[in-house]
């Protein structure tokens, strides 16, 4: 099994402080073998996120939340994720497609045969 790891451009709305809330680059990031259930989300100027796998995938189609983190579609194309700690709240918009083309990517990570 691999690791997937994914840049996807976001705009990032939050009270923390970030310099620039355009767009801004964000690394999605899976890796079976240290948990396969879970991703992880990078976004600049803050620590790295990491939450279930299958939140993020129930999120693209309707709400959804588990502890610090909440995912849910926004119109047609794209999605919206939500992450609270201390310093504040950062609300991350992505395309749907990019988190989709992640989420088909894990899979197959997971799917891969074992080769020897």
């Amino acid at each position: 099994m691999s690791v997937v790891e994914q840049y996807a451009r976001a705009h990032i709305v939050t009270d923390a402080e970030i310099p620039d809330t355009a767009t801004v680059p964000v690394v999605l990031r899976y890796d079976p073998e240290a948990d396969p259930r879970s991703v992880r989300v990078d976004l600049p100027g803050t620590d790295e996120w990491t939450f279930s796998r299958a939140l993020l995938e129930q999120g693209l189609r309707a709400p959804a939340g588990s502890g610090e983190v909440r995912v849910w579609p926004c119109g047609r194309v794209q999605a919206v994720v939500e992450f609270h700690s201390a310093q504040g709240v950062s609300v991350v918009q992505f395309e749907s497609k990019a988190l989709l083309r992640f989420l088909r990517r894990t899979y197959m990570a997971t799917t891969e045969p074992v080769r020897r």
